[in-house]
């Protein structure tokens, strides 16, 4: 096993970014590929799922194999999300599938997990599954689905959880100026999720925010992930890849601090009045410091 995850494709999860969501159909689907229309987006998303509809598959096989055959050295990450473990294993088979970087695997689940693990197993892509379903809401099961994944740690540079998935289950609804933080059993259930991947030294990503013109509501949006310890997100608008960007920098006080705790000599000392340990502290430094080298700082004005 070790053998082969040496030889897969490895990808750190700051480098994604905002993913963007194209779905299959779009008019610059290539040009968006290749850097050319959006030359600061860092990660994108060929959608075959929400935005196709069962009577489009067959122009979904034809367009991905017409766009895959024309494809050279895709610039942003590439990720395709597939409707269903039959369709992934369709995509798998067209050639120059090898050219993306992975996949984006949806309503993931007890029920299909090890199906579509099968199919990308000693493969050389990564992959992130969306879990959306009941493993949500029941912690038992949450656990078995990590336990299935740790194996897969390797090649999974982010879990997701499927925020309007969840919000539609409980019957809810979040309107723009609300984090899914704000309501009280979205929340629970974020949070539950969060702890249980985190824990196990996976990365989880933000969830959709719907209001693409709302760009004071999206940064307040991004930034309380970043509180709750998540990062990456699905955009669903070109307006918000710099928007994304500029949020994902690293303060220059925090990446100061960072860099003290990471070259500290001593195991505990003050810091701008705080208390800092390095062994407790330290991988959250790593991981601001990496955030900056791709990203930048942001000065106080």
């Amino acid at each position: 096993m070790l053998a082969i995850l040496s030889l897969m494709k490895k990808m750190d999860y700051t480098e994604l970014g905002g993913t963007l969501f194209v779905p299959f159909w779009h008019k610059d689907l290539l040009k968006i590929a290749h850097g050319t229309k959006y030359p600061n987006l860092k990660s994108m998303l060929v959608d075959t799922e929400d935005g196709v509809n069962a009577a489009e598959f067959l122009e979904a096989h034809l367009r991905l194999e017409s766009f895959l055959q024309e494809l050279h050295a895709p610039k942003p990450y590439l990720f395709i999300r597939p409707r269903n473990v039959a369709f992934l294993e369709e995509l798998l088979r067209l050639e120059g599938i090898e050219k993306i970087d992975g996949f984006i695997l949806p309503k993931f689940s007890l029920l299909n997990a090890e199906e579509y693990l099968e199919l990308l197993r000693g493969r050389d892509f990564v992959f992130m599954p969306s879990i959306e379903g009941e493993e949500l809401f029941e912690q038992n099961k949450l656990l078995e689905l990590r336990t299935i994944l740790l194996s897969y740690k390797e090649q999974i540079p982010l879990v997701r959880f499927g925020l309007e998935d969840m919000l539609r289950q409980l019957g809810m609804r979040r309107t723009c100026d609300e984090s899914v933080f704000d309501l009280s059993a979205p929340a629970s259930v974020a949070g539950n999720f969060i702890a249980a991947f985190k824990s196990a030294g996976f990365t989880v990503s933000g969830g959709v925010y719907p209001c693409f013109r709302d760009e004071d509501g999206f940064a307040k949006d991004v930034k309380r992930d970043l509180k709750e310890g998540l990062f990456s997100k699905t955009i669903i608008h070109p307006s918000q890849i710099e928007l994304t960007n500029e949020l994902y920098k690293v303060n220059e006080k925090s990446f100061d601090e960072a860099l003290e705790l990471c070259f500290a000599t001593k195991a505990a000392f003050a810091q701008n009045g705080k208390m800092a340990e390095v062994s407790t502290m330290s991988p959250h430094a790593k991981e601001l410091i990496k955030r900056a080298q791709v990203y930048g700082l942001s000065f106080p004005e």
